[in-house]
């Protein structure tokens, strides 16, 4: 007897319960696009000031750096996620309290804005960017 092993038993998720690589395209895409519509109705719109202080300087945040952070942010998450099922049954709570404890880091950002209008937008999109990739990575396709 050979000991290969059995290929039938490598997930154990009826076929409705697996995330597709597609839909979760859409939704890190999705987070940066709520991010963008945030950055441009507050920005260039509203005129809010959104300049922070990185490093000793002023920086404007622009609509690339939202589009490459919210980016980075989705794909890291997703890439985390993906991580966390090969290696446990309870991949999406425990993914779910990571990406919680790093959206309350990544709330300290935007501390850093120029004024308190600023601030607020800039949380504002980070808590969007969270509210659409926490439960939209985690959620379960429908049949």
């Amino acid at each position: 007897m050979s000991a290969r092993p059995d290929l039938t038993s490598v997930s154990t998720a009826p076929a409705a319960d697996r995330p597709t690589r597609g839909r979760r395209l859409v939704v890190v895409a999705g987070a940066s696009v709520a991010a963008l519509a945030i950055w441009a109705l507050a920005g260039p719109v509203a005129g809010i000031d959104l300049t922070v202080r990185l490093n000793g300087a002023d920086q404007q945040v622009g609509a690339g750096a939202v589009i490459a952070a919210s980016l980075a942010a989705g794909l890291a998450a997703w890439a985390s996620l993906a991580l966390l099922e090969r290696l446990t049954d309870r991949a999406r709570r425990i993914w779910t309290i990571i990406a919680v404890v790093v959206l309350v880091f990544s709330l300290t950002g935007p501390l850093g804005a120029a004024g308190a209008a600023g601030m607020a937008v800039l949380a504002c999109m980070h808590l969007t960017v969270a509210a659409v990739l926490i439960p939209g990575l985690t959620v379960r396709r429908r049949g």
